[in-house]
């Protein structure tokens, strides 16, 4: 099926302007008429069953990654890991991320993007394959170093898809769409991973796995057309020098510390004895409800926050949103002290006794949820709008890359902080680098774009 000339739908227009330094070349997605089409020729593409069959593939690679996420302590457990080898079952997959981003980001700009996509779903597929046979602690490491590899290809090409087929009028709510299904992914695989495994064994949870991923290779390989975009160059270069999106890095430098530090501590926080000071929940259930909240609400209301992001401005929401989510993040070591002063119950049916502070946790977990979805679709509009001509797996890549660094060093000061000074300043720290954060986006927007740059972009 032949695609319509730039510019004329779904947002494929070539961009006003081109960054400074900027060396790539943009090869026609079309140089055939339209008037000299044939009815055998369509001009429109479906652009929406291509999107919904994106929307599978995140949701089926999301579902991989939380699902052995969950199960990760029992296979700890099973292989006796200890030490540095158990640092590296974690660690394995973050690094081979980090490492992938930049060759298959450039491979998915300068190449067929639907061609990556499928090679990283069918790497999955003989992943999860590769996991039934594992059998000592180094296998595992290797297996899921691979896994981050192809974890990287199918979501962040499958992302870098969502973005370039989205109308730039409504980009922020078809990547807050998008993001829903990764989010119903993520619940859905905390819950069912564990009954899987105690009904059916890892075998069970690894067919299902190869079975979605091998779906989502389908739906991929039949709907999804050969992108014939390509960007000569290294575009990494350019975009990273793009003055925009210098401007948005000052802010997401500082904020993957908050996020990485509050999501990574609240379940910590909720399952940790109380003379450590957590709460000390014992119901594995009761900390999966916490965790929960926060994706639910994600889930509900990222596709509404991307479309008021399209219609008012996108940066004002990422300024927003995050401004919200340090608020709520330092609140919530008093949950215990709202519990108790507004006398809310210490029981519930299937989660036994938990404490006054479990119903306070669950809202400040679900806010922010409500907190980030005002956030992500909006700078990954904004992201993506940038990349639209220049390179869209490249921006997307180095929004990734910039995330990198919080995302390593912050569990790190979560431990420290823990164990040397308190639980409470983890929350507390979290949600300064969550003001520091907005306040230098804003002072870099105001200074760099003008002062109406917040309302502007």
């Amino acid at each position: 099926m032949t695609r319509g000339v730039p510019g004329e739908e779904y947002g494929r227009r070539p961009p006003a302007r081109e960054p400074f330094g900027h060396r790539s070349k943009r090869v026609p997605r079309q140089s055939q008429p339209l008037l000299a089409r044939t009815a055998d020729a369509p001009a429109v593409t479906d652009t929406g069953r291509q999107l919904r069959a994106l929307y599978f593939t995140r949701f089926a690679s999301s579902f991989g990654l939380i699902t052995l996420l969950t199960l990760l302590s029992e296979f700890i457990r099973v292989l006796g890991a200890e030490g540095f080898i158990l640092g590296l079952f974690a660690t394995g997959l973050t690094f081979a991320q980090a490492v992938g981003i930049i060759p298959i980001s450039w491979a998915a700009d300068r190449y067929d993007k639907r061609t990556i996509l499928l090679g990283g779903l069918g790497l999955s597929v003989v992943v999860y394959l590769g996991f039934a046979f594992v059998e000592t602690s180094w296998q595992f490491i290797a297996v899921r170093a691979v896994q981050g590899i192809a974890a990287t290809a199918a979501g962040l090409i499958a992302l870098a898809l969502v973005g370039d087929l989205a109308r730039e009028s409504e980009r922020a709510n078809t990547i807050g769409t998008s993001n829903a299904w990764r989010f119903a992914a993520a619940i859905g695989g905390t819950f069912s991973a564990g009954i899987l495994y105690d009904l059916f064994g890892f075998e069970a949870v690894f067919g299902l796995l190869m079975l979605m991923a091998a779906s989502a290779f389908v739906v991929v390989w039949v709907w999804v057309e050969p992108d014939d975009t390509r960007i000569h160059g290294f575009p990494f270069t350019d975009l990273a020098l793009n003055k925009r999106i210098l401007t948005m890095t000052s802010f997401r430098a500082q904020y993957a510390v908050a996020v990485t530090l509050v999501r990574t501590w609240v379940p910590i926080y909720a399952g940790l004895e109380a003379a450590r000071g957590g709460l000390g929940f014992e119901a594995a259930t009761a900390i999966s409800v916490v965790i929960a909240a926060e994706k639910f609400t994600n889930m509900l209301c990222q596709p509404y926050t991307g479309g008021l992001s399209d219609r008012f401005g996108r940066a004002r929401f990422v300024f927003i949103g995050g401004l919200f989510y340090g608020v709520v993040a330092v609140v919530v070591p008093f949950t215990p002290v709202i519990g108790g002063t507004l006398a809310l119950p210490t029981a519930f049916p299937f989660l036994g006794t938990v404490s006054a502070a479990f119903l306070p946790l669950v809202v400040l977990n679900a806010l922010l949820g409500v907190a980030d979805s005002i956030r992500e679709p909006a700078s990954m509009a904004l992201f993506a709008d940038e990349g639209k001509g220049q390179g869209v797996a490249s921006s997307f890549g180095v929004r990734d890359l910039v995330w990198r660094p919080g995302s390593v060093l912050a569990p790190l000061a979560g431990g420290w902080l823990t164990s040397n000074v308190g639980i409470d300043w983890v929350f507390f720290l979290g949600g300064a680098f969550a003001f520091t954060g907005v306040f230098a986006f804003l002072g870099v927007l105001s200074y760099t774009h003008g002062r109406d740059a917040l309302a502007a972009w």
